[in-house]
């Protein structure tokens, strides 16, 4: 056999690019075992370290606490029914990790927002990180936060923070 053909077959290829549809069927799935109630799908396709985030502010679980928390939720369809509008999806340059953002509807609350991450284990994505949010117009945020802080439409914002120090920590942090 010619030596270079010998050395090309020992050369690793590069990695095929990730395939954005195989992470929306595993979203889409996720959403669709919701509406089913079928638990066993649901949460088989998260990882096992997985975190799930939800609108309250007190809502972060592990796998086995977001389990425990939803099960009563699964005892009859829908455990809950969050319908994909739209979805943005990147990769990492590996193609081992996924970072999303959806924008879902609900019956009762109208637009919400899922994001997170999946993570590929094996030949399969697994949703590592589950946020829910409700998006708020920037117009009506002083109003919520009022009504979240307890203090009326009255509160104010505070100020933003420059964007020239984004990202740094302040000198009172250091």
């Amino acid at each position: 056999m010619n030596p270079l053909a010998l050395w090309l077959l020992t050369v690793p290829s590069p990695a095929a690019p990730p395939d954005r549809a195989e992470v929306d069927r595993v979203l889409d799935a996720l959403h669709q075992a919701a509406t089913d109630a079928d638990a066993e799908r649901y949460f088989g396709l998260y990882a096992d370290d997985a975190v799930f985030i939800g609108t309250d502010a007190s809502e972060r679980w592990d796998l086995p606490a977001f389990r425990a928390f939803a099960a009563p939720h699964f005892e009859q369809a829908p455990a809950w029914t969050y319908t994909p509008e739209r979805r943005a999806v990147s990769f990492d340059r590996k193609g081992r990790t996924a970072w999303f953002d959806e924008a879902l509807s609900h019956p009762r609350y109208g637009e919400v927002r899922g994001s997170g991450v999946l993570v590929r284990e094996g030949h399969e994505w697994r949703v590592a990180q589950y946020v829910l949010s409700f998006p708020v117009p920037n117009e009506v945020a002083p109003q919520v936060l009022g009504v979240i802080r307890g203090a009326g439409a009255e509160a104010r914002l505070p100020r933003p923070i420059p964007p020239s120090s984004c990202g740094r920590r302040s000198p009172s942090a250091r």
